[in-house]
Formats: structure tokens, sequence, C-alpha cells
């Protein structure tokens, strides 16, 4: 199973290799567009997909990473994602083979929320800015934002570092994932670390 938030769009990177290399066959996610070969296996029936609201997908990341097995939301509630329906899987036919089932909700505070359950995964790969070899990470702008959590919601933790630093160089105050969610560090030549394509540009040329 993989488990993926928005970098199922990419034709030439890694997740979509390995869906052309049919690696992968159950995801979770919380947007999975713009990948042909993605789509291809999805509708004929030999992809798996749980979609999920990227708020409540960060969630149940950070959860599974800090025990926690469920929680209560409101996001999703009134629709497919609570009352289940949602194809999950196709049969080569067209018709779904497998739909969402219906998830128990509960009233607090006069508002309906659904219940979601933490996820934890085998590994979690992640790529920081800057980080030490004991797995102190930094992460750069937006990758603050599902890199920590996911590491968290890891057993074994991978994550490949632009930058390393030697313990002690980072201050307490600039790490954003402590190395206790780390469980193996790989340095990026300059090489490595430069590449990062740029799948949609919308300000520059």
């Amino acid at each position: 199973m993989a488990l993926i938030s928005g970098i199922a769009r990419g034709q030439g990177r890694a997740a979509a290799l390995r869906f052309a290399a049919g690696r992968i066959v159950r995801v979770t996610g919380s947007y999975v567009g713009e990948n042909k070969e993605f789509a291809r296996q999805y509708l004929g029936g030999e992809l798996e997909v749980e979609l999920t609201p990227q708020g409540t997908l960060a969630e149940r990341l950070r959860a599974g990473g800090a025990g926690i097995p469920a929680f209560y939301t409101p996001a999703g509630v009134g629709t497919q994602v609570a009352t289940g329906g949602l194809p999950w899987r196709y049969a080569p036919d067209g018709t779904v083979a497998v739909a969402s089932p219906p998830k128990e909700t509960r009233r607090f505070d006069g508002r309906t929320h659904v219940l979601e359950h933490g996820i934890t995964t085998d590994y979690a790969l992640v790529r920081a800015w800057r980080g030490d070899r004991h797995g102190n990470l930094v992460f750069r702008r937006s990758a603050a934002n599902f890199n920590p959590l996911a590491a968290m919601a890891g057993r074994v933790t991978v994550a490949e570092i632009e930058e390393l630093v030697e313990p002690g160089d980072l201050r307490p105050e600039e790490v954003h994932l402590p190395g206790i969610y780390v469980q193996r560090v790989v340095a990026l030549a300059p090489e490595q670390a430069a590449d990062k394509q740029i799948e949609k540009r919308t300000v520059r040329p």
C-alpha cells in the first residue's frame, strides 16, 4: 500500500515509476490526479484508492505517530466520506467492486463528527532541507506541511537530507522533527539536492 498526498501527479518521479511497474496495489491519499497511468490502473480495476480530505489525512498521520488509534472530526460529514459508497476499486467491466464503508458518527456540542482512524506505516520516506546524523530535521517552506507527519507515522523512517550538519549545529527551536522519529539518514550529493523538478510553472517562465 502507498500513502500519497499529491505525489502521484508527476509522470517521471519515483511514485509514478512505481505505478508504471505495478508495484502499488492500494493508495490512501488526498489528491491523486494528473497521472495517466494511475488513472488507467484505477479505472481498470488494478488499483484500489481511498480518498480522504487533506486535513483529515494530516491528522490521521499525526494521530498514528502519537499513538492515538482514532479521533472524531467534522470533515466529511454529510458526504460519502462519512456515509460510504465511494468507489475504492472498480471491476474490469467498470462496475464498483469495492466501495468505502459507512463510518461511525457521533454528536459533540450539537455538531456531528465522523470517526477516523490513525495511520501507521511500515516505512516513511521524507526529504529534509537540513539535518544531522541523529535524524533531527529541518524542513523548508511547504515541505514542512506533511513531511514531519509522515515521518511520525512510519515505523521505520528514512530521511533524505540536502544539507547534513554536525550534531549540535541545529538550534533546538529550529528543529521541525526530532531524531526520535528517524531511523535512517541519507545525505544527498549536491546534484541530488538540486534535482527538484517543477511540475507546473505558474509564476515564472
